[in-house]
């Protein structure tokens, strides 16, 4: 068999270890495998690279992606649609692996509709993907998130301050919660939760109370009923840009103007998505780049390879693009045993 590899969406530790595994575990069973460049734009536009085991080595530890990536959604014109068909089969591809999050593998949903022979690895930051335990990538980005906040702790400290740290996640808290709750935050608020004003000002003036500064994290997709700035526009599948929101920004403005505390704000931004994966990470990207592998050798196209518990199985594409998973009651009320 020859198999394609693609990285969609937003970059995120993990991804190259998964790209090594795929390649060095087809070529185990002696088949080869091509990479195509920055996510489906590569097989719209036909751009390729090999990939052995010398293209691979070293990058169990490395971020990023020597693919490169982008948010192409191909099936958003027919013509497109029919040049990813004909790139696939001008390279002779058996099998494709979709290394993506929801739209990523969206996409590939759509071309195992359409006939192609495709299997999916599910990866986001943000670790909203439905059907798997975890993705790969958001233990590395907390990580990252809760090293910021110790710092912050530091600098809230000495100043008196009270410090809002805004992080990544979209629609979904997850790396808001883990962050809050590695950290030692004194309030975190998600959006799977209702924005409650006068709850977050009570928590720091309490803080400030007891300790003379507050920390604060907050995920960039919660509603707070107005927004500074311009909404950022939409990405090629729909979803809105958040980078202008600002909601860190704008907490601590209404902090310091409602508590009299003097209050700021830092958003890490994409420095959560860089650096190398840590240990979680890199192990998972491994055991889901191999068992999308063994998805194809098996051909069960039109899988999605997951971690379910300790086990790595396959799942139909529609069970891992159901309804975003978002932070649950029980996760919410270990969260407020200690911001309570």
């Amino acid at each position: 068999m020859r198999f394609g590899i693609l990285t969609g969406g937003g970059d995120c530790p993990g991804l190259n270890p998964a790209i090594r595994a795929v390649v060095q575990r087809a070529a185990r069973f002696g088949h080869d495998s091509v990479g195509f460049l920055d996510g489906w734009k590569g097989v719209r536009d036909d751009r390729s690279r090999p990939l052995d085991g010398a293209a691979v080595h070293g990058l169990v530890g490395r971020g990023g992606t020597i693919l490169g990536s982008s948010r192409t959604n191909p099936f958003a014109k027919e013509e497109d649609a029919a040049r990813v068909l004909a790139t696939l089969a001008a390279h002779g591809i058996d099998a494709l692996v979709a290394i993506g999050g929801d739209d990523t593998l969206g996409a590939a949903r759509e071309l195992s509709r359409r006939g192609g022979k495709v299997v999916g690895v599910p990866k986001t930051m943000d670790n909203d993907v439905a059907g798997t335990d975890w993705t790969f990538g958001y233990q590395s980005a907390v990580a990252v998130a809760v090293d910021a906040l110790e710092r912050l702790r530091d600098t809230a400290d000495s100043h008196h301050r009270a410090i809002v740290l805004e992080v990544m996640g979209r629609h979904a808290g997850w790396v808001a919660l883990g962050t809050g709750l590695a950290g030692g935050a004194d309030a975190t608020l998600v959006p799977e939760e209702p924005f409650d004003e006068e709850a977050l000002l009570e928590k720091v003036r309490r803080a400030v109370a007891e300790r003379g500064y507050a920390l604060v994290v907050a995920s960039e997709g919660i509603d707070l009923g107005t927004r500074r700035g311009a909404a950022g526009g939409k990405d090629e599948f729909g979803h809105e840009l958040l980078r202008e929101r600002e909601v860190g920004a704008e907490l601590a403005h209404r902090i310091e103007a409602q508590t009299g505390v003097e209050s700021r704000s830092a958003q890490i931004g994409h420095i959560q998505r860089g650096g190398p994966p840590i240990l979680f990470d890199r192990l998972l990207a491994t055991r889901l780049g191999v068992g999308a592998v063994d998805l194809a050798l098996a051909r069960r196209f039109g899988q999605v390879a997951v971690l379910r518990g300790a086990a790595i199985v396959g799942i139909p594409f529609d069970e891992a693009l159901g309804a975003p998973k978002t932070v649950t009651p029980d996760w919410l009320d270990l969260l407020h045993t200690f911001d309570a």
